[in-house]
């Protein structure tokens, strides 16, 4: 970590042009922002910014117009959102890269703002074009990527822009987010549980590996342990799997063994005829053809709390059931409720990261306490496989 060149708190910035690339991707209905959350983490570091009397020009995406710009991905509503939150002026550009760009910026003034649109509107984005590329970075005179979600891809703003700015760092969201990641798998406090779920045992296969080598503890829940089940001979009725697993789960078990990780698959689950109807508690022995497994039962509920109680440390990526239907929520949030207790309690370091587990998180009544919450989905997972993330690689 000590190689990342983090943003200095010290730096004299006055009048200095900052480019700094967030992760504004925020949902978004008929022009409303639905979920803030991404933007009130953001907020801090911007107006820090805007305290030194740096020139701040802000690049963003939201969601993947592909080089198209498609009315419905405009960043306007965040625009506006930040022209009410920021006690400055600030601007929106909405205009093409070309040689004459940095003379369009040229009227920013110490501690104003400006927000370039959707910068997925040009394709040279995603192809991390060299030429666009120089454009972006000849607009300022220090680069910060403060957008961990992003840094997995090799996109112009996250990448290619840093060969054209005289200084690049990571920010203080960056910086957290690896703090955070790197308490599970590098300066870690055991016993380390791992709470796994998803659907697909094919796309977390690489995390996986490389965690059992890592933790002391693997559960393994959601329509994930559905293969896990399948391997040891239970029937799964109309469960979601995935077809030729069986190596992989082999090779999985064997790898825990020499690592001396323990795995927990659950030994009963809530089954139902339909996503939208009620469930029952079965045991792995009781499931019909016609069922589908849709949360983990009581009893695995009670081994997991068991876990987490025993554990120091605590990552959790993915959902235990089909929590967007009450009935099959209890497991999901039974997790989130016990992590949420011991990170109180008893100072348990707990990690949640992807999308799925905090729109679950979000589901309880009751208000939770983790260490850190990752917003980060693919950037996230690919950080816990070991991989060199491209867009961190050049801030070193």
């Amino acid at each position: 970590m000590d190689e990342i060149n983090f943003f200095p708190d010290d730096l004299e910035i006055k009048d200095l042009k900052i480019i700094l690339r967030l992760d504004l991707n925020v949902p978004i209905k008929n022009k409303v922002i639905t979920d803030d959350t991404r933007l009130t983490l953001c907020l801090p570091f911007i107006n820090k910014l805007i305290e030194k009397k740096a020139k701040v020009i802000i690049i963003s995406h939201l969601g993947r117009p592909k080089g198209i710009n498609i009315p419905e991905l405009s960043l306007i509503p965040i625009y506006k959102y930040l022209k009410d939150v920021l006690k400055t002026n600030v601007y929106f550009f909405r205009g093409a890269f070309d040689n004459e760009t940095d003379k369009k910026f040229s009227h920013l003034k110490g501690g104003e703002v400006i927000l370039i649109e959707n910068i997925r509107f040009f394709k040279e984005e995603t192809e991390d074009d060299h030429n666009f590329s120089k454009k972006l970075g000849s607009l300022g005179d220090i680069y910060i990527n403060d957008a961990f979600s992003c840094s997995h891809r090799k996109q112009a703003s996250v990448h290619n822009i840093t060969k054209f700015v005289k200084k690049s760092y990571a920010g203080p969201l960056l910086k957290k987010e690896i703090t955070a990641i790197n308490l599970v798998i590098k300066n870690k406090k055991e016993p380390v549980t791992c709470i796994i779920g998803g659907s697909k045992i094919s796309t977390k296969i690489n995390v996986l590996t490389n965690l059992i080598k890592k933790v002391n503890n693997l559960i393994i829940v959601g329509a994930m342990a559905n293969n896990f089940f399948v391997y040891k001979k239970f029937k799964v009725g109309k469960s979601l799997i995935e077809e030729n697993t069986k190596e992989i789960i082999k090779d999985i078990y064997k790898e825990a063994e020499s690592n001396n990780c323990e795995i927990l698959i659950p030994e009963d689950c809530m089954v139902g005829t339909d996503f939208d109807g009620i469930g029952k508690n079965k045991s792995l022995d009781d499931i019909l053809d016609n069922e589908i497994i849709l949360d983990i039962g009581s009893n695995t509920i009670e081994n997991i709390q068991k876990k987490i109680n025993e554990s120091n440390t605590v990552l959790w990526n993915g959902p235990a059931g089909y929590f967007e239907n009450e009935n099959f929520s209890r497991g999901t949030l039974s997790i989130a409720e016990n992590i949420s207790k011991n990170t109180i309690e008893r100072s348990l370091i707990s990690v949640l990261g992807g999308g799925d587990t905090l729109a679950a998180v979000n589901k309880s009544n009751n208000k939770l306490s983790f260490s850190h919450l990752s917003t980060a989905g693919g950037a996230f997972l690919e950080y816990l496989e070991g991989k060199d993330l491209p867009g961190i690689s050049v801030l070193k």
